[in-house]
């Protein structure tokens, strides 16, 4: 099934959500580490919406912003650790480049 989900910064600016008619369907959250470093802790899909791939773009939206601001990702989430290993898109931002 195709959705039309929209993506948008977290008030807080530490993360984004994943919006699909008109609700939160997804939400990845990130925090500051120094002056050049994110830390991904956590990624939430609802479970109705997990094969539509929105973690995966919430994780590519969390790696657009740490381009865009010149930092580097670590990755404490599972599922964000598992995105880093799985595609090679991300390794200019990895903080180490370990797969």
């Amino acid at each position: 099934m195709k959705y039309e989900v929209t993506y948008s910064l977290c008030p807080d600016g530490l993360g984004f959500y994943a919006d699909c008619d008109g609700k939160h369907v997804g939400k990845i959250t990130f925090v500051r580490v120094g002056i050049d470093k994110l830390i991904i802790d956590h990624t939430d899909v609802s479970e109705g919406y997990r094969r539509a791939h929105i973690g995966l773009d919430l994780v590519r939206h969390v790696a657009d912003f740490a381009r865009k601001n010149n930092r580097k990702i670590i990755t404490m989430c599972p599922f964000a650790k598992a995105m880093f290993s799985k595609y090679p898109e991300f390794d200019d931002i990895r903080f180490m480049h370990v797969r």
